[in-house]
Order: C-alpha cells, then structure tokens, then sequence
C-alpha cells in the first residue's frame, strides 16, 4: 500500500477540484460527498499505510519534476512514522471538520467554494508533511500560508 500512498494527497486535490470547478451545479449533499469522501478515502489509505510500514522508511517517486543540468529534483514522498503520523492527523481532523462544517455553513451562499478552499488547504498541508525534498515541502508551506 505505501507505493499508493502518492492518492493520500491527490485524494484533497481532486475534491477540490470536482466541488471548485462544477460550481453551483452541484447539490449540497454531493458537494458533502466529495468533500468529505476524498477526505475519509485519504484517512484510510494513511491508515493502511501505517499498518504496513513497520518502522522503515521509504521515498515514493511520483515523477521527475526539475531537471535543470545536473539538478534532477522530483515530486516525491518520504513515509516514515512520523509523516504518517501527521498525515493521520490531518486526514482524521480534517474529515471531523469537514463534517461539522457541513451543518455550520448550511445555509451560506458560499458553501462549494468553501468546501473547495477546504480540500486544497488539506491538499498543501499534507503535501508540506509528506514531501521529500525541500522545494515539494516549500509548496506545501506556502499552499497553506
């Protein structure tokens, strides 16, 4: 499972993606859905992904992202305990505010947009703890700030 563990953040991004780009069009309970199911999809992966660790380390390379002379810097993932341990915690938080956030911003005018906003921003936070290099974290950081 930890060679799928690239999903953990495309999960976020793809929900954001769906809900910010289908708009209006989209009912309050799928808008629910995908938010929330990207979220809790994302959970349970890290999840799995714990239980097969055992203590190791391991660098997942998703692709080769600069190559630039003998500058090779690629999208890549470093899962050791502690990232998967912060990767449960924003995947299990963000899930729990996703589902207040529905009965709280029931009735805003602005409810895809923010449920949009709050997929990306889990998107960023998880690509700042799972990042293996320091230009992948720096994308994170910034997403989130």
């Amino acid at each position: 499972m930890i060679q799928f563990s690239w999903l953990i953040p495309l999960l976020p991004l793809l929900g954001f993606a769906i809900v910010g780009l289908a708009g209006k069009t989209l009912s309050k309970a799928m808008v629910n859905a995908v938010a929330c199911g990207s979220i809790l999809l994302a959970f349970g992966i890290s999840f799995l992904v714990l239980l097969e660790l055992k203590g190791t380390q391991h660098q997942v390379d998703v692709f080769q992202w600069i190559n630039a002379g003998h500058m090779n810097i690629g999208f890549s993932f470093m899962i050791d305990q502690l990232s998967c341990l912060f990767m449960l915690i924003i995947t299990g938080i963000g899930f729990l505010i996703h589902v207040y956030s529905t009965g709280y911003m029931h009735d805003d005018e602005g409810y895809n947009r923010y449920f949009s906003y709050l997929n990306i921003f889990v998107f960023f936070m998880l690509l700042l703890v799972m990042g293996s290099n320091y230009v992948i974290m720096f994308v994170g950081w910034e997403g989130v700030g």
